[in-house]
């Protein structure tokens, strides 16, 4: 079976648990009946997802978070993450075991050489509400280590950004980087997750293979060439490996090849985790048109889980695409940046 039969099949078996008043949400269920049609007879392959309109970012925050429980999960209580809210109601996601498949599913791919099994460690980050902090410890877990944190509040910092508090901005990430000095230097650490900003800033201050770490897992929003070169070469002193992803609490992580980096002139290709994930570029100004492979568009992503099904939501993100890859059957999103970021100032804060 080829990975786009995969994806039709895949897509069948969501539509159908989704849309079926046994097992599917109050949300999805109430709107088929407004939309008047039903998509497990109209929906036959993902080239129909199209009949579907872009998911919204307020119905995550509008919404009872119990609206999205689908029947087939019973009573089972839910984790609630939350993703962006610099002021106001955050957008909130529930969930079950997604992030857990996710992670496995990417620490399959990571090269043990760097990132040893057994190994401690660090993620210097948002935790809090977020799905990010038991996720980084259940990969952890999973590759049979353990996890300390050193907590960060990404919501605070871009405040203080916008009131131009840039002296207290330096202030709050020096007390995040000692932190994460101090643990570093005493807890024997092998692996590392944080992001490109406060991986540069844990640079100035220790040798990162120095003390002992082997790989650093690192999320953020866009990481030009330049950037991943300097991080690769520079701050992890070309011997740590540099494993950029790129994710969020609505999609889960796409891969990169860091292997390939160098050889790539540091342009990082990332690769949705289909069927579970599909990502497209499509045009700005026609969403139901995807560019052609090289060029720019808008980050579309589709989430296709028991736990969640989330048709069409356009990304604050743009991106190259690219073709498959021997790896990864599908296309991928290339040299990801924040969207408008030629047309606009972006406060990107910590990230």
């Amino acid at each position: 079976m080829t990975s786009a039969q995969q994806l039709d099949a895949h897509l069948l078996e969501m539509i159908q648990w989704h849309f079926n008043p046994d097992t599917g949400c109050a949300f999805w269920l109430d709107w088929a009946a407004q939309a008047g049609w039903d998509p497990r007879k109209e929906i036959t392959t993902f080239a129909d997802i199209n009949k579907f309109p872009h998911f919204q970012d307020d119905w995550l925050r509008d919404e009872q978070n119990e609206r999205f429980v689908p029947k087939g999960f019973g009573d089972r209580p839910f984790n609630i993450f939350e993703t962006g809210g610099t002021t106001g109601l955050p957008k909130q996601r529930i969930g079950w075991d997604d992030y857990k498949t996710d992670y496995e599913e990417f620490g399959d791919n990571l090269d043990e050489q760097y990132f040893p099994r057994g190994g401690k460690w660090l993620m210097v980050g948002p935790t809090g509400p977020r799905r990010l902090r038991l996720a980084i410890e259940h990969l952890a877990n999973y590759r049979g280590g353990s996890c300390y944190f050193v907590d960060l509040d990404p919501r605070y910092v871009k405040k203080l950004i916008l009131r131009k508090k840039y002296e207290e901005v330096e202030q709050y990430m020096k007390h995040v980087i000692d932190q994460a000095v101090e643990i570093i230097k005493h807890r024997g650490i092998s692996c590392l997750f944080t992001t490109p900003r406060l991986l540069e800033a844990l640079a100035e201050r220790i040798s990162i293979p120095g003390y002992g770490i082997k790989g650093c897992f690192c999320g953020g929003t866009s990481m030009t060439p330049q950037m991943v070169r300097f991080l690769s070469e520079e701050v992890l002193e070309g011997k740590s490996q540099f494993v950029p992803t790129y994710g969020n609490t609505l999609m889960g992580l796409a891969c990169s090849l860091p292997a390939t980096l160098k050889e790539k002139g540091y342009s990082v290709t990332y690769y949705a985790p289909q069927p579970r994930a599909v990502l497209r570029i499509v045009d700005s100004k026609q969403t139901d048109r995807i560019v052609g492979y090289g060029e720019y568009g808008r980050v579309e992503l589709t989430t296709l889980t028991k736990e969640f099904f989330m048709p069409r939501f356009l990304e604050r993100d743009e991106a190259i695409r690219r073709e498959p890859c021997e790896k990864y059957a599908w296309d991928g999103v290339g040299d990801v940046r924040p969207f408008g970021a030629l047309e606009k100032k972006i406060v990107e804060g910590v990230y």
